[in-house]
């Protein structure tokens, strides 16, 4: 485990059992839904590649543009 994860359970194991158990359903949630979002992008990978290329020409052809960091 690392350093920041066994810190964030030694916090959690000080609060009361609901809210230990409503923050271990968040990260069961998120990881379950990283599992499913690494899942999908393996069965197509060719789709993400085309969308990026799509993007990508509109980009050049003036039809959208990039958004820094700062302007999301």
């Amino acid at each position: 485990m690392s350093p920041l994860l066994d810190q964030a359970v030694a916090e959690a194991r000080k609060l009361p059992v609901a809210e230990q158990d409503a923050i271990a359903a968040l990260i069961l949630e998120e990881i379950e839904d990283d599992r499913r979002w690494e899942e999908s992008l393996a069965r197509s990978p060719g789709k993400l590649a085309a969308l990026t290329a799509r993007a990508d020409e509109q980009v050049r052809a003036g039809l959208c543009r990039t958004a820094g960091f700062d302007e999301l």
